[in-house]
């Protein structure tokens, strides 16, 4: 089986919401799978049993695919307690990594609390600055996943820092306007924190952009990004230190994790796991959820923002040409469009009744106009597809000789076993290759079988038994090789700041203990705790309104006005090229 223990490799990260959703992205391609347990996670609403878990461990350890477990919310100090003896169960059933954010937890892993499982720093911990990824890996934790705003050239400068710390980074998905761990602004507005697991997503709202005159110089859904696809940068990503490729969604549905899966499956090299995945579909991101792609900041400032419609947009399909009464043409082909697909133009949409003539009617009144570049945001015929099942399997070479039997995996695993029968009256190779080729839903399929000697006679049956068997022998030897990594001991060590405020989001004793012992004080407790009494800033954003305006070089005092009335200024630092959203004043 591949080692999981190289820093030399390239994961593809998969979410999975449910036990469902993580069997469909092992099947297709993935080396590892996060996904939350029954409480603690920052997808609240993407919850999982004990037992479920279990369930999709040992399912993924038969293909060396490795199963991360988020724990990645700040803690009371009875619910770290409750999340310590989370840990150790999730240890026992071979959980491969826990993902966390609240220093409570590292705290209990450096004193020896809990069990040598590795530990993932959340990009919830604001893993942007080279001084933070420093002081984890230096504590010797086993991984840190990195703030998305981060550029390639950045990356690259952490890892040279950090040459033996795994690296994993974002590569496609939803993004979140501010650093990650930094956004107040739902617990702010109605008491949902994104640092609990609990985000009402206010940036996915609509606001007007006013001056300090109190002009509107836009309306719009001003915080709202396009979804993050780095697809092409993968190479420069893989020299830049990155070691795992991670695909955002724990709230997606199995279809899209399905195909997007697949489409880096095929894209990204040296696959850590084993098996191969019979995929009866062309993967194709553009026909799942987005809200059009970015690939953010890897290669500095782009057009990232998305200020028309946080709804899905699909695919481009077409330039309205001509409208009627009750339908449109386009400038395509439109015989691809089916009944019931969905359409999306001008942050609005339809479905599809019919196709008469390349004439396209929807299923109510639209105002559409010539000119109107349209989008098909529900493909049925492509979602048909993406219900098939999907199986992966282990490619085994099988070899006989001098009445024995020897199966050896793709990954040098092998078992053999004597062929009991009778002297045969004739030739048995072909039935004998015939039904051991019948792998069906097995997790095996045949590469080679070489017969270099006699086959005895045995019945067809007598041969199923003995694939089957064989088979499951092979599993299980599979999974008893399977090796869990274990986290290396860990130590405290200096902070690379003397104290910290809210914004180190230290909800518990421990996590405050745990900044005291490394030489840091911190000040006032996590903003869920304690509302600080002074205008701080709600979100720390990379995205920029005054350059989405083309204001860039504007003196101009702007801010943004919720549809309830409420102003939140918005101040900038243009030598860091950073925007943050500040409370009312």
């Amino acid at each position: 089986m591949k080692s999981p223990n190289t820093i030399n490799r390239t994961e593809l990260l998969a979410p999975a919401k449910n036990k469902e959703t993580a069997f469909a992205a092992i099947n297709c391609g993935a080396d590892a799978i996060y996904m939350g347990a029954s409480s603690f996670g920052a997808r609240k609403n993407a919850p999982n049993t004990l037992k479920d878990i279990e369930e999709v461990i040992n399912y993924a350890h038969k293909f060396g695919v490795r199963v991360h477990i988020t724990i990645n919310t700040i803690l009371t100090d009875s619910e770290l307690n409750e999340a310590k003896e989370l840990i150790k169960k999730l240890y026992a059933i071979k959980a491969d990594a826990i993902i966390i954010q609240d220093t409570g937890i590292l705290k209990a892993a450096i004193e020896g609390e809990l069990p040598p499982i590795p530990i993932h720093m959340s990009t919830q911990c604001d893993n942007y600055l080279p001084q933070k990824i420093k002081f984890f890996n230096d504590i010797g934790v086993s991984r840190v996943i990195l703030a998305r705003e981060l550029s390639i050239e950045q990356i690259k400068e952490i890892h040279k820092e950090n040459p033996d710390l795994e690296l994993e980074s974002f590569i496609h998905g939803a993004l979140c306007v501010s650093f990650s761990g930094q956004c107040y602004m739902s617990q702010y507005i109605g008491g949902r924190s994104a640092n609990r697991g609990e985000c009402a997503q206010p940036c996915r709202k609509k606001y007007s952009v006013i001056n300090q005159k109190g002009q509107v110089l836009a309306d719009n859904y001003a915080l709202c990004l396009k979804d993050m696809n780095g697809s092409n940068e993968i190479e420069e990503l893989i020299a830049s230190g990155i070691c795992s490729f991670k695909i955002e969604g724990r709230l997606k549905d199995t279809g899209y994790v399905k195909n997007i899966v697949s489409y880096y499956r095929n894209l990204l090299p040296n696959k850590t796991s084993s098996g191969k995945s019979f995929i009866e579909f062309t993967p194709d991101p553009e026909k799942s959820f987005n809200r059009g792609f970015t690939n953010y900041f890897l290669k500095g400032r782009t057009d990232c923002f998305n200020s028309e419609s946080p709804k899905s947009r699909g695919k481009y399909i077409g330039s309205v040409i001509e409208v009627k009464k009750d339908c449109f043409k386009l400038d395509s082909n439109n015989t691809e469009l089916k009944p019931q697909d969905g359409l999306y133009f001008n942050g609005e949409g339809c479905l599809v009744n019919k196709v008469t003539n390349g004439y396209i009617f929807p299923n109510k009144k639209i105002n559409i106009k010539i000119g109107t570049n349209v989008y098909r945001n529900l493909d049925t015929e492509f979602e048909k597809e993406l219900a098939k099942p999907v199986k992966r399997q282990i490619g085994v070479n099988i070899e006989i000789k001098d009445n024995n039997i020897k199966l050896v995996d793709e990954d040098g695993f092998s078992i053999q076993t004597e062929l009991k029968g009778k002297k045969p009256q004739k030739p048995q190779d072909e039935t004998f290759i015939r039904q051991f080729k019948k792998t069906g839903e097995s997790d095996f399929y045949i590469q080679s079988i070489k017969i270099e000697s006699e086959i005895p006679f045995m019945p067809v049956k007598e041969v199923n038994e003995l694939r089957r068997r064989l088979f499951s022998e092979l599993i299980k030897l599979r999974l008893n090789s399977y090796k869990n990594e274990i986290q290396k001991p860990m130590k405290y060590v200096k902070y690379f700041q003397d104290k910290v405020d809210y914004r180190a989001n230290v909800m518990n004793k421990d996590a405050e203990a745990f900044y005291r012992l490394c030489g840091c004080e911190v000040r006032e407790p996590a903003f869920e705790k304690k509302r600080p009494d002074r205008q701080i800033p709600l979100m720390r954003c990379k995205h920029c309104i005054k350059y989405a305006l083309n204001i860039c070089k504007s003196a101009e005092n702007i801010s943004l006005k919720d549809e309830y009335g409420n102003i939140y200024p918005l101040k900038f630092d243009c030598k860091n090229c950073e925007m943050s959203v500040f409370s009312q004043e």
